[in-house]
This record gives structure tokens, C-alpha cells and sequence, in this order.
């Protein structure tokens, strides 16, 4: 299940509802703190970073055995979280899960899965900053721990050519603290230095920060592992304090709705 960015009136209600009917809860201790008054009577496990893949072999047990289980994850499960890894485990121990919604479990199925949804990294910062996601984007996690760093250069170098706006998820670690400046040099490469940057740390939670900057004078002081980095197109401007990525409508429309005669466009 989905956390969202963390703040209660953001968790989407199946969330909430799907916390309730739980007897046991997994999940990173950060995220267990965000919602410990929801946990009373609940059997309780939590765990540390690098732990992902017995969190999710342990969820499966209690629930192959029968257990309602919420396995939480912050964000959206599906995006850079635990709902994949649980279906590539489930897969390599040949289980058989059904879909939540199919009713009573047939034989042969171990046990039953629901993925709810939730508040992405990417929306709950963009909200903050304005409208940058209004036309094509990309996602990006600058984490090296599973994926490899020449493979995340060509993704960024793909990204950054085909003129998307993207989002840059795990941006700076304390180990690895470097390549959020080695990734802002392939993006130079074929990005303007003035492309807007929003970055936003701690979205809709206490503590939260966010600034506008440009792509050449990120401050590199002000991201952690807990930020979020949204890097314009081509187009996107910020007005008033407000980042933005025009769709197009303007292009095609005046501003009282009209459409422009061929020669406006």
C-alpha cells in the first residue's frame, strides 16, 4: 500500500482502509514513524535501508499463511517501490496471486494481492512548485545501488535530447554525493543553463523545503535523498514563483478561447 508523500490528508482513503483491516504491517522505519498512530494492535514490523527484499519475502509469508498483511511504501508502490519486487518474488517462488477483487480464493491460489495507489514523489512537487509536468516527462533515480551508473547516463542523455521535463529521484547521498553534479553535466550538454529547476525536499511533510533555480546553479547544499528534483524543457518558465510547462493551448488559442487563424501559428 501507498503512503503518498506522507501527510495524512494526501493518503488516498483505500490506503487508510487497507491499514485498518490489517493484522500485520511491514515497512522502512521512516515510513512506520509517518503513520504509528494508525499501527495500535497491529503486529508491527519494521526495518531499515538495503532491507527491501526480506521485507517483502516476510509480507509474503504471513500472507501465504493466511494473514492480511500492508506492506508500506512511500510515494506510489508501483514507482521506484515494493509492489514490483513483491511480484518478481512471488514469481521466482512459482506462488499464484490473485487480484484482490476476485473473490474468494480458488485452489491453487496462495493468496490474494491489491497494489493501491498513491500521491508520486513527482505530483506532491509538482503541486508545491506549480505546473511543470504539464507536457511530456520522464523519471530518473540517480541511485546506483541497483541500476548501474553508465545505464542511468544514457537515460539521462536520452531524456535530455528528446526534450523532456524530468523528475530526479534519489538526487544526492551522503555516499554517493557526486552525481547529482556528474548527472547536471549531461543534461548541460543539451539542456540551456537557465532551464528551470525546482527542487523540493520533505514534500508535504513537517520540515518541507522548496526553492526555484536554474540548471547551472543547483544548490547542491539544499538536496538529499529525501528531495526531488524537477528539471524543465525547453519551454518551461517560471512567473510569479510559479514553475511552469505550457501544454500548447496557447499556441493554437487565443487567451478568450478563439481559435488562431493559420497565419498566429
Amino acid at each position: 500500500m501507498s503512503l503518498g508523500p506522507g501527510a495524512r490528508p494526501f493518503m488516498v482513503p483505500e490506503a487508510l482502509e487497507a491499514l485498518a483491516r490489517s493484522e500485520v504491517v511491514m515497512g522502512y522505519t521512516l515510513y512506520m514513524e509517518l503513520i504509528k498512530d494508525l499501527l495500535e494492535g497491529k503486529e508491527v514490523h519494521s526495518s531499515g535501508m538495503r532491507k527491501e527484499v526480506d521485507r517483502c519475502r516476510d509480507a509474503i509469508d504471513h500472507a501465504s499463511r493466511g494473514r492480511r498483511v500492508a506492506l508500506v511504501s512511500s510515494g506510489d508502490a508501483g514507482i521506484y517501490a515494493m509492489a514490483g519486487l513483491v511480484l518478481d518474488l512471488c514469481r521466482e517462488r512459482e506462488f499464484t496471486v490473485a487480484r484482490q477483487d476476485t473473490g474468494p480464493l480458488s485452489s491453487g491460489v496462495d493468496f490474494c494481492l491489491e497494489v493501491i495507489p498513491g500521491v508520486a514523489a513527482f505530483n506532491a512537487a509538482a503541486s508545491i512548485l506549480g505546473a511543470p509536468l504539464m507536457h511530456d516527462f520522464a523519471a530518473v533515480s540517480l541511485s546506483d545501488h541497483l541500476t548501474p551508473w553508465a545505464l542511468i547516463e544514457k537515460r539521462l542523455e536520452a531524456a535530455a535530447l528528446a526534450d523532456f521535463v524530468l523528475a530526479v529521484y534519489n538526487p544526492r547521498s551522503k555516499a554517493r554525493p557526486h552525481l547529482l553534479n556528474e548527472a547536471r553535466s549531461i543534461l548541460l550538454r543539451h539542456k540551456s543553463p537557465q532551464t528551470p529547476v525546482g527542487i523540493v525536499r520533505k514534500a508535504m511533510r513537517d520540515g518541507q523545503f522548496h526553492c526555484l533555480t536554474t540548471l547551472e546553479e543547483i544548490p547542491m547544499e539544499e538536496v538529499d535523498m529525501q528531495s526531488v528534483l524537477l528539471v524543465g524543457n525547453s519551454r518551461t518558465y517560471v512567473w510569479n514563483g510559479w514553475m511552469v510547462t505550457p501544454r500548447g493551448y496557447l499556441d493554437k488559442y487565443d487567451p478568450d478561447g478563439a481559435r488562431k487563424s493559420p497565419e498566429k501559428e
